[in-house]
């Protein structure tokens, strides 16, 4: 009975979103974790399987700083972002289209899932973020959305990697929160799920128990400005701003660790993580 009442309770949710385009981005070390990640994909495995129309954009910042170690190259952030000299670039590159994007395709289809791969410089176009400079590090500008349109029409769930070739022509890395906001602001998504390894936004970083299980965009100029948002937060939540400005319903931040969160949180009345909106 507990079964059939926890399929009872998510029914009008799959009805509702069948047909409905869900743009979902994984990152941190969730993506580290063999038990966090299957648990992820599963749940886009079923997400599909009820007729949604999934893209997936993941990073690749753990398995990156591994490879740069691997070569002899020190890792260096500013500001949360990467910087990405001519050799750290062509590792980036290798590491997140060949090695991570790879991977994650090959266990979506191992599900049933007809999931295809997708690098991001086929489709985003970026401009190089000269204030600090991080070397060939951009911000998305424009998106080609015919490939993932052709997919999603198809029955393909888009496996997208963040890069993107220059307005200069060269490739630049992307910070992976800002090319899934950038991508579920052009496609106009129903939902936006920012899967990571924190529970959601908390007042106290240190105290899961502040989580702030809903936030309004005219709540975020003041947790800035306070610190509650900032970090590696930062990019996430300006993200999210911009995808609700550009007409996406809700945004969630969801934590990632816990199993089948992604799907708690679109097929229950609760949620689990924070949810924004306008």
């Amino acid at each position: 009975m507990a079964k059939a009442a926890v399929l009872t309770e998510a029914l009008p949710y799959i009805q509702d979103f069948c047909g409905a385009t869900v743009l979902v981005k994984v990152g941190g070390s969730v993506m580290e974790s063999e038990e966090n990640l299957d648990s992820l994909l599963a749940d886009i495995a079923f997400m599909d399987a009820v007729g949604m129309r999934v893209v997936l954009v993941h990073g690749g910042g753990k398995a990156i700083s591994k490879a740069l170690k691997e070569s002899g190259l020190v890792p260096q952030f500013v500001d949360g972002l990467r910087v990405t000299d001519e050799p750290s670039m062509e590792i980036v590159r290798r590491t997140l289209n060949n090695v991570v994007n790879a991977d994650i395709v090959r266990r979506l289809q191992a599900k049933k899932t007809n999931a295809r791969p997708v690098h991001g410089n086929w489709m985003f176009t970026a401009e190089k973020i000269v204030s600090p400079d991080r070397g060939y590090v951009g911000e998305p500008v424009a998106v080609d959305l015919r490939i993932v349109d052709e997919m999603l029409g198809a029955g393909i769930v888009p496996v997208v990697t963040p890069i993107a070739t220059g307005t200069d022509g060269h490739l630049y890395n992307v910070n992976a929160d800002s090319a899934a906001a950038y991508l579920a602001k052009a496609l106009k998504v129903r939902k936006f799920a920012v899967v990571s390894d924190v529970p959601g936004l908390l007042k106290d970083p240190s105290d899961p128990s502040t989580l702030m299980s809903t936030l309004r965009l005219s709540d975020v100029a003041g947790l800035k400005a306070d610190g509650t948002i900032s970090g590696g937060m930062l990019p996430k939540i300006e993200g999210c701003e911009e995808a609700i400005e550009a007409g996406v319903k809700k945004v969630h931040l969801v934590d990632g660790r816990m199993p089948h969160s992604l799907l708690l949180e679109i097929f229950t009345r609760e949620g689990v993580g924070t949810e924004i909106t306008e």
